[in-house]
């Protein structure tokens, strides 16, 4: 077993976009907290010089990256790639980013995004969810935040787009002159549709928020505050929707674990 030394503790890194960040499996997470990421966006709507996408991820978007180099490459090319999941903020920790007190949870980004800037007038689009789903949200997020503005809505089917599909939804999306596209489509769909999309929209936020549209509508049950906040949601998810999620849970989060640990222990070179 090779021992822990202090070089393994300091921050792995910053990056070229210039935000401090650490290496999960060759995979770079921004250690940043949710009023960064907040503060951060506004950057980008006050200077709309490009499309930028926010990789909201946890333990599965990196298992993900195991299987599928390709979206090893999405999430890295990611303007930020966010601690969504308390593993990640743990490890971070220990690699020297004592500042990660809590994860960024997407629900709660996209709630506190909302609740902070509602009287800003940034205009604001809500891709993906069931049908009627992202029609529900619009009108519950506009009758919590006052002078939201919401600018429009899209559900794409669950099957791929074809081509005049996807062009006709982009021009909804660019006909609506959206400061933020929310994008709930679940990893890894959501981010690769990101990644596709950045130099075809002009909105310069897309954040991808997996199930904040069906959290924040009622239609999926969120875990207990205590249990979301001390890293046990995925158990309350699995015992939820089973079917749906062991894979994700106990299949990737094992793999996830124990690659970890053999990477930690210098036993397993990034890939």
């Amino acid at each position: 077993m090779r021992a822990t030394n202090e070089k393994d503790m300091l921050p792995d890194s910053t990056s070229q976009k210039g935000t401090p960040n650490f290496r999960v499996l060759g995979t770079r997470v921004d250690a940043v907290q949710i009023p960064d990421v907040i503060e951060r966006m506004e950057e980008w709507i006050a200077r709309r010089e490009a499309c930028r996408y926010i990789a909201v991820t946890g333990m599965h978007g990196v298992a993900e990256t195991q299987h599928d180099g390709k979206f090893k490459e999405i999430l890295n090319a990611a303007e930020l790639v966010v601690p969504d999941g308390y593993p990640l903020v743990w490890l971070g920790r220990r690699k020297g980013f004592p500042q990660l007190r809590r994860r960024v949870y997407g629900p709660e980004l996209m709630a506190a995004f909302c609740e902070q800037t509602a009287r800003k007038g940034y205009r604001h689009f809500l891709y993906g969810g069931a049908p009627g789903v992202a029609k529900e949200l619009a009108r519950r997020l506009a009758a919590r935040y006052r002078g939201l503005v919401i600018a429009g809505t899209y559900c794409p089917p669950f099957r791929g787009l074809n081509p005049e599909e996807d062009s006709e939804a982009i021009k909804v999306i660019e006909s609506s002159r959206a400061d933020v596209v929310w994008v709930g489509l679940s990893t890894p769909k959501q981010e690769q549709w990101m990644f596709e999309h950045r130099q075809r929209l002009s909105a310069p936020v897309l954040v991808g928020v997996g199930a904040a549209f069906d959290f924040h509508t009622g239609r999926t049950v969120q875990a207990p505050e205590w249990m979301r906040e001390h890293g046990l949601e995925w158990l309350f998810r699995l015992a939820k929707e089973p079917q749906r999620l062991w894979r994700r849970y106990l299949i990737y989060g094992s793999e996830f674990a124990l690659l970890v640990m053999l990477e930690s222990l210098g036993l397993r070179k990034s890939r």
